[in-house]
């Protein structure tokens, strides 16, 4: 684990991670704004599908994926700040079936509350980060902010039949998280100062670990689609896949991964409140729910992992590359043909 550090980020911003994202009812009332752009046939995914990357054909089999996310410190050190900001964005391009190859820097700083050297080590954490994916950091914009601000714009690479989008889930699909759920309740249990010193390590080595297993899995044919679970909470992220693919998904609640430290901060009430957010936007999409299951599966997630869904049919293959990625996953819902009824329904 890293040494305290001298500053507390989290102390001068009022989110954390992408708990900072403005929640899904708001940002369908912003979008409904924006007018459409021209048609482009080379645009194959745009802003019209809720999907994690816009996605532009170069050729008959190349395509570049374009992403850009940022938030506010989810941790106190800077260097892990950069980190898990910069892991995050790159999941991006991991999550559509892509290969990271170039990032560029988004950092809003307070100069007059925190120095330069500070700015410099949230740097140095996203330069670790791009040399863990295998890319560089190649430049970047700054501005004089009231609060930090992180992220990357990335950009990507992929064949054509290798892109997987929100629109491809069919019924019958299984549904696999590539990791666990609960680091908003976490993280808001280290902002109320109460997190112990080993779930502060279990929650920062999930968030610096990068999703390229999207990549491997993009070449599965069994796997239909995937999208990273981030600041919607599993549901919200859910919801926009079976809307996308005209689909609807059973949860089996006791089957959905989650970390094991739960439960002693859900006694403490360290539920961030994005949470409820997350809810009160979707709610209406999803069959009743307890208030247990409510604070889990709406529970916003920094650089969470891959949700996927996979053909039954080649469910070997799928295992078989997330295990030589040393991830160890079981199903835990499955997709069926869309109704009249509620969009998720929870067991």
């Amino acid at each position: 684990m890293r040494t305290e550090p001298i500053i507390r980020l989290t102390e001068y911003s009022h989110g954390a991670g992408c708990g900072c994202k403005i929640a899904p009812a708001v940002l369908t009332r912003i979008l409904a704004g924006v007018p459409q752009a021209a048609p482009d046939p080379r645009l194959l995914v745009g802003n019209g599908a809720r999907d994690d990357a816009a996605v532009y054909l170069l050729d008959d089999e190349r395509v570049v994926i374009s992403t850009t996310d940022f938030f506010m410190p989810i941790v106190d050190d800077p260097f892990d700040f950069g980190a898990i900001a910069s892991v995050n964005a790159i999941s991006d391009v991991y999550a559509m079936g892509g290969t990271p190859i170039l990032a560029i820097a988004i950092l809003g700083w307070p100069v007059d509350r925190l120095g330069p050297e500070v700015a410099g080590e949230v740097l140095r954490g996203a330069s670790d980060a791009c040399r863990r994916a295998g890319i560089p950091l190649a430049g970047g914009h700054s501005i004089d902010a009231p609060e930090p601000i992180f992220g990357l714009a990335v950009t990507g690479t992929a064949h054509r039949g290798e892109v997987r989008t929100n629109t491809q889930a069919r019924a019958g699909c299984e549904l696999y998280l590539t990791k666990p759920l609960g680091v908003g309740i976490l993280t808001t249990a280290q902002k109320r100062g109460i997190l112990r010193d080993e779930d502060f390590a279990t929650a920062r080595a999930q968030m610096l670990a990068l999703n390229d297993v999207g990549r491997a899995l993009a070449g599965v044919a069994s796997v239909a689609t995937m999208t990273d679970v981030t600041g919607f909470g599993l549901l919200g992220h859910l919801i926009e896949l079976c809307e996308g693919s005209g689909v609807r998904a059973e949860v089996r609640f006791d089957d959905v991964p989650r970390l094991a430290a739960l439960p002693f901060y859900l006694e403490q009430k360290t539920i961030p409140g994005g949470t409820r957010r997350n809810w009160d936007s979707y709610g209406h999409k999803v069959a009743p729910l307890t208030d247990g299951q409510r604070t889990l599966l709406c529970d916003p997630q920094t650089s969470g992992g891959l949700l996927v869904a996979v053909d039954p049919s080649g469910r070997g293959d799928f295992l078989r590359v997330t295990r030589a990625h040393g991830l160890d996953v079981a199903p835990f819902g499955v997709l069926h043909p869309a109704g009249d009824g509620p969009v998720v329904t929870v067991r």
